[in-house]
């Protein structure tokens, strides 16, 4: 952990979507900006979504409106801005006897078609299954089509960090806040390299509390004071089979007890099935699926797809624990997921934002709230810029239009990694592959998928550190590799960044 200066304007602590979110706004308006994490970004609930850019259909039932239209809006912004690890996706639902009447679902979709304006997403319409080609059972034979997004969760993370630190903010990952002192004008904070241990002084005029499901644990911890509000953990845990059907399309499923169950086509090959809603006890860092939430997603996909899963099928799985505000609902999937934020401010005390509750689709609106909470003390800050500005590696318009262009650049590039790069890093791909004339230039060949020069370039300019951070965060190579090439990559990052 090296740091050159000791004052700051804003302290972020928390590396989630939230966190990255704020710090970017910020650094673009002028302030001078550092941000700490613990872990790796994005290490907790921001890379164990259901990776969907979504208004929240089912939100409507509980009448969040507010939170539906705002998150529509954000949709078509996010969509812009970062095409490359984000598209849109068309969804079936399918209509069963124990759903609501289909013309209410009809009404329900043309309010989700018109409560936002809509400009890359096709409206929803009825469709009809047909019995021969259907993935579906037969009883199925009609239901609904309406649009999405989808988006790479934890690139999404990465990639605010990235244009965070293009604007002058420093990122230190693996740096947890040990304490922090209201001292009148300035908070001074403790911060503590999670590997050496080692120890830092900094001063800041503000600090965000943007630390997910740890916001009351930092409160406790470091600030050696209660939160001022509560939040509730809820787990969501997802399944990764091969994929279960050739479509484009994702699946939106409402099981009997009025849980949603979404099956979404997976890094090609796969398929992605979740989430469950279960409440949570205990330290997030440690959310693992259930056999109950194992059976739940199993049974439920299969009452629906006439290709039957079992327990054998599941190549991965993963949990996230969502920190929700704790508004007494003894219903866990009906918690709101708006956000709160609030502002602790007194005549002799620097200023405290807490970050509560929130969902990645409207990530951007949050962290543009969270900066213009903070106005008063610092009034020549400037607008926020983050509406129309492409985050990196998304500046361009269409896939296909990039891919040719990368593949008259480099035509020795396989296949594989020219789909995957664009995807991944878009126009980055330009700086991971500059200088490379052929495919012995990328180094070592760990595996057809991942090269050399990729870990490099993750290392040095995307803060990553370990395995884990490279297969699972950065990429999802994790679905592909071998036992003994994960060893052969673990050994090369260390060497790497023990060097």
């Amino acid at each position: 952990m090296q740091i050159n200066e000791e004052n700051w304007d804003l302290v972020v602590i928390g590396g989630g979507i939230n966190g990255v979110g704020i710090a970017n706004d910020a650094a673009g308006r002028g302030l001078k900006v550092l941000l700490c994490e613990k872990g790796d970004l994005a290490s907790a609930t921001s890379s164990a979504s259901s990776k969907l850019i979504h208004g929240g259909l089912r939100y409507l039932e509980h009448y969040e409106f507010k939170l539906v239209k705002k998150a529509l809006a954000e949709r078509e912004v996010l969509l812009k801005n970062a095409p490359h690890i984000m598209w849109p996706l068309r969804f079936y639902l399918p209509h069963r006897p124990h759903l609501r009447p289909a013309w209410m679902i009809r009404a329900g979709l043309f309010l989700y078609d018109h409560l936002s304006k809509r400009e890359r997403l096709a409206g929803s319409k009825l469709v009809h299954f047909n019995r021969e080609n259907s993935v579906l059972i037969p009883e199925i034979t009609k239901g609904f089509e309406y649009s999405d997004g989808w988006v790479d969760d934890a690139r999404l993370v990465v990639l605010n960090a990235m244009s965070a630190a293009n604007k002058g903010a420093t990122i230190l990952t693996q740096t947890k806040c040990i304490n922090a002192t209201d001292a009148a004008e300035y908070w001074h904070l403790t911060l503590e390299d999670s590997n050496t241990k080692q120890k830092t002084n900094i001063q800041a005029k503000c600090v965000v509390n943007a630390t997910g499901p740890w916001v009351e644990d930092l409160f406790l911890d470091a600030l050696k004071e209660n939160s001022p509000r509560k939040i509730r953990l809820v787990k969501g845990s997802h399944l990764i089979v091969p994929k279960i059907h050739e479509q484009e399309h994702a699946y939106i499923l409402q099981n009997e007890d009025k849980r949603i169950v979404f099956v979404l086509p997976y890094e090609d090959d796969f398929s992605l099935i979740g989430t469950t809603d279960v409440e949570y006890k205990g330290d997030p860092g440690y959310a693992r699926i259930d056999d109950n939430e194992i059976n739940y997603l199993l049974k439920v996909t299969n009452e629906h797809f006439n290709t039957s899963l079992c327990k054998a099928d599941i190549v991965h799985t993963y949990s996230g624990v969502r920190p929700l505000m704790d508004d007494e609902n003894d219903n866990a999937q009906a918690v709101t997921r708006d956000y709160t934020l609030h502002l602790q401010e007194q005549e002799f005390s620097a200023p405290l934002l807490t970050v509560y509750g929130g969902k990645i689709t409207t990530y951007r609106k949050l962290a543009q709230a969270a900066v213009d909470k903070l106005q008063p003390f610092f009034p020549k800050m400037s607008p926020c810029l983050t509406k129309e500005e492409a985050l990196p590696g998304g500046n361009f318009t269409d896939h296909s239009e990039l891919t040719r262009e990368l593949a008259k650049a480099y035509p020795w590039l396989p296949q594989v990694l020219l789909r995957r790069f664009v995807r991944c890093y878009g126009t980055l791909s330009y700086k991971i592959l500059e200088s490379a004339e052929n495919l012995d230039d990328l180094g070592i060949c760990f595996s057809k998928h991942l090269y050399q020069k990729e870990i490099d370039y993750l290392i040095e300019n995307e803060w990553a550190r370990t395995l884990e951070d490279i297969i699972w965060r950065r990429t999802k190579l994790g679905l592909r590799l071998s036992a003994e090439q994960q060893k052969q990559i673990q050994s090369y990052i260390h060497d790497k960044v023990t060097e």
